[in-house]
């Protein structure tokens, strides 16, 4: 039942909205009879938010995602790195973790102004196609780096690399110059440059600045993206 209840959850998008009952079993493949009792008890715990006729995701997933401790602590360690960060550069920053082939985004600085990215917290975009991503590959061991390179490598645009030994040229210069660049890789007219954040001999997460393609200055977003990632392993290393 509790696979039935993820299938259930896992049809929810950020991009989409509520479902009707008919829509859920669709997707789920379920009968109409099992979702329905399923979605009953999911709004009863407060999983699942019931409006007229269509299910919503409820505010109870919210507050148990707050209180995952790995994110959540490593959140409010970054934060103070983050803020600095996006007033360096009055730029969109973020913070990403990598779970499996992908980076899942745990935090997002932005200003009035923001881009158009497909990045959002909680959300989960390719490992390959993303400065953070890149950050992440390069510095979490070559056993995952020929993983990657020997599964299809997904575009999110017609930039993003699908050529192997691209890839495995960007990831030898990303630790070389313990830095990762992304240009139009995850959205066209967007650049990005990311840095690797240690709690180790591997990296835990990783942060980056996202700008305009027109007014992308590596040599001057550079020192400040490196200068954040390092303060925040400083503080990870010494709050053990």
């Amino acid at each position: 039942m509790l696979d039935k209840a993820m299938a259930v959850l896992g049809c929810f998008r950020p991009d989409g909205g509520a479902f009707r009952l008919t829509e859920l079993s669709a997707r789920t493949g379920l009968a109409k009879t099992t979702v329905f009792r399923l979605c009953a008890d999911l709004v009863r715990l407060g999983l699942l938010e019931r409006d007229a006729e269509t299910y919503r995701l409820g505010g109870a997933l919210f507050e148990l995602g707050s209180l995952v401790p790995r994110r959540r602590d490593l959140r409010e360690a970054a934060l103070p790195f983050l803020q600095d960060l996006f007033e360096a550069t009055h730029e969109t920053v973020h913070l990403g973790v990598r779970e499996g082939h992908e980076v899942v985004y745990v935090e997002r600085i932005h200003g009035h102004d923001a881009l158009r990215l497909p990045s959002r917290i909680g959300g989960r975009l390719p490992l390959t196609c993303t400065g953070v991503g890149k950050a992440l590959l390069a510095f979490s061991g070559s056993e995952l780096v020929e993983e990657v390179l020997v599964a299809p490598l997904p575009a999110l645009t017609p930039h993003s690399i699908t050529d192997p030994d691209r890839l495995r040229t960007a990831v030898e210069q990303a630790q070389v110059a313990g830095l990762a660049y992304e240009e139009e890789e995850a959205a066209p007219g967007v650049s990005c440059i990311a840095a690797p954040v240690f709690d180790g001999p591997t990296s835990v997460a990783a942060l980056s600045v996202a700008v305009p393609r027109g007014r992308f200055r590596p040599a001057q977003l550079a020192p400040a993206v490196r200068t954040a990632a390092l303060g925040l392993s400083r503080a990870l290393r010494s709050g053990r």
